[in-house]
């Protein structure tokens, strides 16, 4: 298989390259390098485009002969919506319209889109099945739904596939620190420089963590998969609160630093764990459960990138 990674110079989307090319399939990326890295794909044999998500004749010519797009490229976190709404827009909305519209002149038979847990807003039951009501609480968890029902109303109108994955919170090697991003590299990269950690709340809010081996993983089963198009759940089912991720983390780092709490932040969810038997059913999709081993890997993956 051929296919085309945008955003594959970021975190999942290296990580999808470069097991892509262990498993024999030929690869292109495209990335604008505005939070990806060049390094990522070091001594990786795949055809890289440096161009933005929304360069529409960039799109076309590195999708060209791909029988797959997995579009990860986006804007991604709630604060950093709330901040540059207009931005988030641009890039999730009509960057995904654009991927859509090169796959769609190119033939592509399928696109599997990085959709996010932002889509379902505050919960009103838990665990959150698919169907569970989506009244997103930021403009990233609007642009991704918006840009989810692009992709499903191209699958309809068109004989292209389309499979919106809606990730929980991802963690694992080559995600680096940033304070727009997931709480587990800014807490472990803090912790590892010696900075306080801040805990928005009382930390006894939940959070469903997802190793980025597992959403590797899932989004090719998902593009190998013929004749489905739809919206899945990628969590791990499990949850733990950000109290005891703290804890683990201290616990794993085998070091600890000042903890302060502060007020809760607008946009962000107060429990979340995903129910993932739809992508069980569908893709054979079996997460990893050992999350201290997991978290103990990702700290001994940012301790070479502090001490560096």
């Amino acid at each position: 298989m051929k296919a085309l990674v945008t955003g594959g110079a970021g975190f999942i989307g290296s990580n999808l390259a470069r097991t892509l090319l262990e498993r024999g399939h030929e690869v292109v990326v495209l990335d604008n390098l505005l939070s990806g890295h060049r390094h990522n794909l070091q001594g990786l044999d795949v055809q890289f485009v440096e161009a933005d998500v929304r360069d529409q004749s960039a799109l076309e010519s590195a999708s060209h002969g791909c029988e797959a797009v997995f579009h990860l490229a986006a804007s991604v976190g709630n604060k950093r919506s709330i901040d540059h709404p207009v931005d988030d827009s641009e890039i999730n909305v009509i960057g995904t319209l654009r991927v859509l519209e090169a796959a769609r002149k190119n033939n592509v038979r399928k696109v599997v889109f990085s959709s996010s847990a932002g889509v379902f807003g505050e919960l009103k039951t838990l665990p959150i099945s698919e169907d569970h009501p989506c009244e997103p609480d930021s403009p990233y968890g609007a642009s991704k739904l918006c840009a989810e029902k692009q992709c499903l109303a191209y699958a309809k109108l068109y004989s292209l596939e389309c499979v919106a994955l809606r990730y929980f919170n991802v963690f694992g090697p080559l995600q680096r620190f940033d304070a727009y991003g997931n709480v587990i590299p800014i807490f472990v990269f803090k912790l590892l420089r010696g900075d306080t950690i801040t805990i928005f709340g009382d930390g006894e809010q939940t959070r469903d963590f997802v190793n980025v081996k597992d959403v590797v993983d899932v989004n090719i089963a998902a593009a190998l998969n013929h004749g489905c198009s739809g919206a899945y759940n990628i969590g791990s089912g499990s949850r733990i609160t950000i109290n005891n991720l703290v804890a683990d983390i201290f616990a794993a780092a085998g070091q600890s630093t000042e903890v302060v709490y502060g007020s809760p932040r607008a946009g962000d969810v107060r429990d979340s764990l995903a129910d993932i038997s739809q992508a069980r059913n569908d893709f054979g999709f079996s997460p990893s459960q050992d999350f201290q081993q997991d978290l103990q890997v990702y700290v001994n993956w940012a301790r070479t990138e502090v001490s560096a």
